[in-house]
């Protein structure tokens, strides 16, 4: 484990935020050290660059990408301060690059990161493309993959505020999954390597945010990389970067992604991968989809003369608005699942909760979804 005050020292402090754009990666890429080795591995469907990072001698070959998912850029920010902490003196950094080298696609999805989507221009979820590589950033992706043979694989994404872990009031701040490599989901070598190094990264990780540490569905989809990748015989993990209290800037999540990484390289750096047990990966809870980021309670208190006791929940949409994002309110109503927690709980017939909805810069888009609703 690193102390804070490293990390403050490694941490890429030119990116911060949600939006993270190509130019931004580009100008990181551009003032690493010659020990990293950047390639030009293809174009986006736009014609923006795609580039692949390498750096260490080490026999275990430890690929990753960043942002297939264009809105999803908490891990890309993790990644930027890996590539700082593999260059500092540190004893773990040696030891990684000593006995690893990394292959990382900090950016896979540059078109939807600039327009802040989930989808690539033509549209299409790069994450359900992995059969049919359809796109010209799901063939990069491949054929990084086949080229550079790797022994691991670590596919890194964001995850709604949505998620709570198991039952709990708890957020997922971190998510984890070992892919499916078949229907049944049964448990080949590959898949176990992957649950053994969840579960050191989940041990970790409870020291620092007991409880809020999930486990994502695990139906298999061969559409899917990290499926597909597992059915390939590579052990493959999926992170997913959740929320934190008051952290929709997701800058303390970031944090937790760099100390996951770091954990699950210094396993494979020194061959302890087996002395985790697989049986701790099934304890971790699954992830649930309970929580939404405003619960408006008694919310009759929203207008006069109406008794009736009436919940709200609301959810933020982010949304790219004259190249800033923002985080705009609407009203959330799942079909498939019940919403018990808000990130923000406002009891609508205490004065002192109303006045502090009421100060909120979004209350006027609030009270039209009340208002709509009444």
């Amino acid at each position: 484990m690193i102390s804070n005050e490293l990390y403050e020292k490694i941490k890429e402090q030119s990116i911060t935020g949600r939006y993270v754009v190509h130019g931004q990666i580009q100008e990181v890429l551009n003032n690493l050290p010659s020990s990293y080795k950047i390639e030009h591995v293809g174009s986006s469907v736009l014609g923006k660059s795609i580039n692949a990072v390498k750096i260490g001698t080490g026999k275990e070959k430890v690929f990753m990408w960043s942002q297939m998912h264009g809105n999803e850029s908490t891990t890309t920010k993790a990644v930027c301060d890996l590539f700082n902490f593999l260059v500092s003196d540190d004893v773990l950094a040696k030891s990684i690059l000593n006995h690893c080298t990394l292959m990382i696609i900090p950016m896979l999805n540059p078109d939807g990161a600039e327009a802040y989507t989930r989808v690539n221009t033509n549209e299409v979820d790069l994450n359900r493309d992995a059969q049919d590589r359809s796109q010209p950033e799901s063939n990069v992706l491949r054929d990084v993959f086949e080229r550079f043979e790797p022994d691991f694989c670590f596919n890194l994404h964001d995850q709604r505020t949505i998620f709570n872990v198991g039952e709990s009031n708890k957020p997922a701040t971190v998510s984890f999954l070992a892919p499916a490599h078949d229907e049944e989901r049964s448990i080949s070598p590959s898949r176990a390597i992957s649950m053994k190094l969840i579960v050191a990264m989940n041990e970790m990780l409870q020291g620092i945010i007991p409880n809020r540490i999930g486990r994502y569905d695990d139906s298999f989809n061969a559409n899917c990389v990290g499926d597909t990748f597992q059915m390939l015989n590579t052990p493959t993990i999926l992170f997913e970067s959740g929320h934190s209290p008051n952290d929709y800037m997701r800058e303390q999540t970031r944090e937790y992604i760099f100390l996951s990484l770091l954990k699950a390289l210094n396993v494979i750096a020194e061959s302890k991968v087996e002395n985790f047990s697989i049986e701790k990966y099934n304890l971790i809870p699954e992830n649930s989809k309970h929580f939404v980021d405003i619960l408006l309670i008694n919310a009759d208190g929203l207008k006069e003369n109406n008794s009736s006791k009436i919940t709200i929940p609301v959810q933020f949409k982010e949304t790219l608005i004259n190249g800033s994002l923002e985080f705009v309110p609407e009203y959330y109503n799942p079909e498939d699942t019940e919403i018990k927690y808000g990130h923000l709980t406002i009891d609508c017939s205490l004065d002192s909760d109303l006045q502090e909805l009421k100060a909120k810069e979004y209350y006027p888009l609030i009270d039209k979804i009340f208002q709509t609703l009444s």
